[in-house]
């Protein structure tokens, strides 16, 4: 299969060429760049790329794909928090029209990356793909308006799946710092502390960037009509955890670590659990790993690359580096790049 990749050369994107790779399919991708040269260890291996921003993609860009798979997107709340307005432009305007690209194109299949923040506060029980919709953040909110847009154009002849993602985590060539489990193994490698500035108890749903890569990979083969526009939570019902769990395990994979919990951010209202078990039934898919493979992973790749403070805080988390370029001169207001930038 001919597939399409917005966003592949980000922290997911990075992981999942070469698992679609794996499977056989021909990869392009699309990207602006923002993040390319974000990485840690051997840089990866790109496909053939398009270079451009995710708003300025027309249907003749699309033109032969069998499939889009779509990751790009302005990533987490605190950017969203920063940037509302921009957040919408890209997240939600730009993403239904570039599903309605794919449509005139010709693309038979859209996968579109959202999230399992679209449940918000949920409380403890486990919620399904039914449950109703409760989106704190302008970052959560856009993902459900794509849902909702992109449903609304779906033909016999489009078909969209969602892919609500749990929190991810796991090593990428090209690293993102800025999400719970790579934060708190980070900072344990270069302080000796795990902290925690909430007070601990908020529920989090992870789940690894191989795992996420491998459950996009088979919505590519199952039969269109069987998932044609539904919804589907990706991650493991094993790696629902409360916060400060999550930061217990890291205490145990980093030596000499110790946990901190300040609490000086209050409790954080985004608390959910989530039911995973439609995408073993429908996708026959299971997410393979753990919180604690995953805390070894990144303290092992962390180590063995040399992690300084200066990237972690940087280079690898995404509302810092989009600073740094706009300070810069390389991105405008509009968060579009300015090709003339050194």
């Amino acid at each position: 299969m001919r597939v399409l990749v917005t966003g592949h050369q980000g922290y997911l994107g990075s992981v999942m060429v070469p698992v679609l790779r794996a499977h056989g399919h021909s990869v392009t991708g699309l990207d602006s760049g923002l993040f390319a040269d974000c990485i840690l260890g051997a840089p990866p291996d790109d496909p053939p790329t398009l270079r451009l921003d995710i708003r300025e993609v027309t249907a003749s860009h699309l033109a032969g794909f069998d499939a889009v798979i779509h990751l790009a997107a302005l990533s987490n709340d605190p950017l969203g928090y920063l940037e509302p307005r921009i957040t919408y432009e890209i997240n939600h305007a730009a993403s239904v029209r570039l599903a309605r690209c794919a449509k005139v194109a010709g693309v038979r299949r859209f996968l579109y990356a959202s999230t399992c923040s679209v449940y918000g506060a949920a409380g403890s029980e486990p919620v399904d793909e039914n449950a109703p919709l409760r989106p704190l953040t302008p970052y959560a909110e856009s993902k459900v308006r794509v849902e909702d847009d992109v449903a609304a154009i779906a033909d016999s002849g489009f078909s969209p799946v969602f892919l609500r993602n749990a929190t991810a985590f796991g090593f990428s060539p090209r690293l993102r710092a800025d999400i719970v489990l790579n934060n708190l193994v980070g900072f344990a490698v270069l302080t000796g502390e795990v902290r925690v500035l909430s007070d601990g108890t908020p529920w989090r749903p992870l789940v690894h960037a191989q795992d996420i890569a491998e459950a996009f990979a088979r919505c590519l083969v199952v039969p269109a009509e069987a998932i044609h526009c539904h919804a589907f939570n990706i991650g493991s019902e094993a790696n629902n955890r409360t916060v400060a769990e999550i930061a217990r395990a890291v205490v145990d994979t980093v030596p000499d670590s110790k946990l901190l919990i300040t609490g000086e951010h209050g409790s954080d209202p985004r608390s959910y659990r989530v039911d995973f078990s439609a995408a073993r039934t429908e996708l026959d898919f299971e997410a393979n790993w753990s919180i604690a493979d995953g805390a070894a992973e990144l303290y092992e790749q962390y180590t063995l690359a040399g992690l300084t403070a200066e990237d972690f805080g940087e280079r690898f988390t995404r509302l810092a580096r989009l600073e740094m370029l706009r300070r810069t001169g390389s991105l405008d207001e509009s968060m579009r790049r300015v090709t003339s930038a050194a």
